[in-house]
C-alpha cells in the first residue's frame, strides 16, 4: 500500500448533548461552521464539516445530541438525525466528556456498534478534568468491554491532542481523490448558515426555556451588488416569549440581530443588512407538519 496516498470520506460525529461535537468539527475545519453555545442541544440539524489535509481530506458530520427523552416531535426530529448520520459513513466518532460516562453515552456507542463501523473514541474537555490522574482510570472502565479503534484525549476548545485524532481517522477512510475542494468548508448553503447564526444568539442570550421554544426561518436572502440584505423571522410558541425575546424598547432584539450581522459579515466576506422579526406559532416543536415547514426534514 502506499502510505503517502491521499485519503478521503465520511466519518459520523456522535454524542450526548453538550460534549463538545460542534466544537471539535469547527477545530479540525478550522472555520466555523456548526454553531456552539453552552446550552444542550445546540445543534439541531446534520451539517457537513470539510476538513483538509495534506494526507486527506475528512467529511465531519456533525450531529445533534443523542438522548433518551423524546417527549416532543422536535427531540424525536433530533434523534432520527443523529441515528441517521452512521448510515452512510466509514467510521464514526463517539465523543465524550472527560471523567464522566452517562445513559445517554451508552445509547450513542450502541448507536455507533449497530452500525458496524470502526468507532474512535474522543475524550473532550481534559484541560477540565481537575485531577489528570482520574484519565488513566476513566479510559480504562470506558473501554473494558467496548470496541474502540483508537482512544484520544483531547481539548477541542484549546485544539489540543487533534493532530494524532486526525491520523487516526484518515486511517478508517479509503485512499481516494478528494471530494471537495481544497477552499469548501461545508455542504450547507449561506441562507441555512444565516439562519443558524440568529439562532446562536438566541441560544447564547435567552433564559433557560425560551431557546428551545424558538426557531428561525429566513424569509429572505438577496444580493444587492455587495450587499447582502437577509430577513429572519424568530418563531416562538406563546405570544407571551415575543417580549422576552425583543426586549425592553427592542434592546434584546437590537443585540441579537447586531451579533449575527457580524457573525454573518465574517463567514461570507462582505456587507450584511439584516432584518429581524419576531412571531408566534403556536406547539412549533412539537408539530411535524411545522417542523417540516421550518426546515427539519427526515
Amino acid at each position: 500500500m502506499n502510505e503517502t496516498a491521499f485519503r478521503a470520506g465520511p466519518v459520523a460525529v456522535l454524542g450526548r448533548p453538550n460534549v463538545g461535537k460542534s466544537t471539535l468539527v469547527n477545530a479540525l475545519v478550522g472555520a466555523k461552521i456548526s454553531i456552539v453555545s453552552p446550552r444542550a442541544q445546540t445543534t439541531r440539524h446534520r451539517v457537513l464539516g470539510i476538513a483538509t489535509f495534506p494526507e486527506g481530506q475528512l467529511l465531519l458530520v456533525d450531529t445533534p445530541g443523542l438522548h433518551r427523552k423524546e417527549a416532543r416531535a422536535i427531540n424525536r426530529y433530533l434523534n432520527r438525525a443523529a441515528r441517521g448520520a452512521v448510515s452512510d459513513v466509514h467510521a464514526a466518532v463517539l465523543l465524550v466528556e472527560a471523567g464522566r460516562w452517562t445513559d445517554d453515552d451508552t445509547l450513542s456507542y450502541s448507536v455507533c456498534r449497530d452500525a458496524g463501523i470502526p468507532v474512535v473514541l474522543v475524550i473532550n474537555k481534559v484541560d477540565k478534568l481537575k485531577d489528570k490522574a482520574q484519565l488513566l482510570p476513566f479510559i480504562a472502565e470506558v473501554t473494558a468491554e467496548r470496541d474502540f479503534a483508537s482512544v484520544h484525549p483531547v481539548s477541542a476548545l484549546k485544539r489540543k491532542g487533534l493532530d494524532d485524532l486526525v491520523e487516526s481517522l484518515l486511517a478508517l477512510v479509503p485512499e481516494s481523490e478528494p471530494l471537495y475542494a481544497e477552499d469548501e468548508i461545508t455542504d450547507k448553503s449561506s441562507r441555512f448558515m444565516a439562519g443558524e447564526l440568529v439562532r446562536e444568539q438566541l441560544m447564547l442570550r435567552l433564559g433557560d426555556e425560551l431557546p428551545y421554544a424558538a426557531a428561525v426561518e429566513v424569509e429572505n436572502f438577496d444580493e444587492d451588488g455587495e450587499l447582502l440584505r437577509i430577513g429572519v423571522i424568530i418563531w416562538v410558541e406563546r405570544e407571551g416569549q415575543k417580549p422576552i425575546v425583543i426586549g425592553k424598547g427592542g434592546e434584546r432584539m437590537k443585540s441579537i440581530g447586531r451579533s449575527a450581522r457580524e457573525g454573518m459579515e465574517s463567514l461570507f466576506g462582505q456587507k450584511v443588512f439584516l432584518q429581524l422579526w419576531c412571531k408566534v406559532r403556536e406547539g412549533w416543536s412539537d408539530d411535524e407538519n411545522a417542523l417540516r415547514r421550518l426546515g427539519y426534514g427526515d
